[in-house]
C-alpha cells in the first residue's frame, strides 16, 4: 500500500494552462523501455555481420493508475475523464504545415528526482466496482507515454521547477505573483509579461494555487 505522505504523482499539460492532474494512488511501479536500431550488412561468407548504428527510438514509459471513490461514492470517472481527455484531439494546438489539430504534449511528474515530458500514446481503462445504481467508483488505467524531449531524467533546477530539457515549470502557491516567478526564475521582476505571454494568461493580477506555468527561458 502506497504511504500517504509521498508526493503525488501527477501529469501536466504542456499545452494548456490548467491543474495537473493529480493521482489519487502512486503507481506502483513503473516500466521503461528503449530501443536502438542497428543495420546489418551483407557480408557472404562470415560467421557475423557488421552492424551500423541506425538512431535511437523515443523511450517509453508505462504505468497502472488506480482510482477508487467508493468511500465518497461518486462517479470515478470525474478523475479518469481528464487523462481520457489527453488523448483527445486539441483544435487549437494546430499543426503549422498541415493545420491539423493534435493531442496535447504532457509531462509526467513525481516529487522532484525526475519527469518524463512525452505524449500519451494508449490508455486502456476497466472499472471493476459500480455502485447499485451502475456508476462506476473503481477504475484502473493502464497507461503507455511516449516520449518526445531527451530529458535523461534530469533533475529539477530548483525546488518549484521540473527540469524538462530546457524548460521549467512552477506550480504556484497561494501568494504568488507573476513578479515574484519571474523575480525567482529570472532574478528580473520585470519579465512577468514572458511567463504570462508563454501560458496566454488573460488574468495576470491573480494566480490560482495549483496552477501549472510553464516557465520560458529568458
Amino acid at each position: 500500500m502506497i504511504s500517504p505522505s509521498l508526493t503525488k504523482a501527477r501529469i501536466i499539460n504542456l499545452d494548456q494552462v490548467g491543474i495537473p492532474i493529480e493521482c489519487l494512488f502512486n503507481p506502483k511501479e513503473y516500466t521503461f523501455a528503449k530501443q536502438n536500431s542497428w543495420a546489418e550488412e551483407k557480408t557472404p561468407g562470415s560467421n557475423t555481420t557488421p552492424l551500423t548504428f541506425g538512431g535511437g527510438q523515443p523511450a517509453t514509459l508505462q504505468m497502472q493508475l488506480f482510482f477508487d471513490t467508493y468511500g465518497e461514492k461518486k462517479d470515478v470517472r470525474g478523475h479518469t475523464d481528464a487523462i481520457w481527455e489527453l488523448m483527445m484531439v486539441d483544435e487549437s494546438l494546430r499543426d503549422s504545415q498541415n493545420k491539423w489539430g493534435r493531442p496535447p504534449t504532457v509531462l509526467f511528474q513525481w516529487g522532484t528526482t525526475w519527469s518524463f515530458k512525452a505524449v500519451i500514446t494508449s490508455v486502456t481503462q476497466k472499472f471493476t466496482l459500480f455502485l447499485p445504481i451502475g456508476t462506476p467508483v473503481r477504475a484502473t488505467l493502464d497507461v503507455s507515454f511516449r516520449q518526445i524531449a531527451d530529458t535523461k531524467q534530469l533533475k529539477p533546477q530548483n525546488p518549484t521547477s521540473g527540469g524538462v530539457g530546457g524548460e521549467r515549470v512552477w506550480t504556484v502557491k497561494e501568494g504568488d505573483t507573476l513578479a515574484w516567478i519571474a523575480h525567482t526564475e529570472y532574478g528580473d521582476p520585470t519579465q512577468w509579461r514572458l511567463i504570462a505571454d508563454a501560458n496566454r494568461l488573460t488574468n495576470v493580477r491573480r494566480l490560482t494555487p495549483g496552477l501549472v506555468l510553464m516557465i520560458p527561458n529568458g
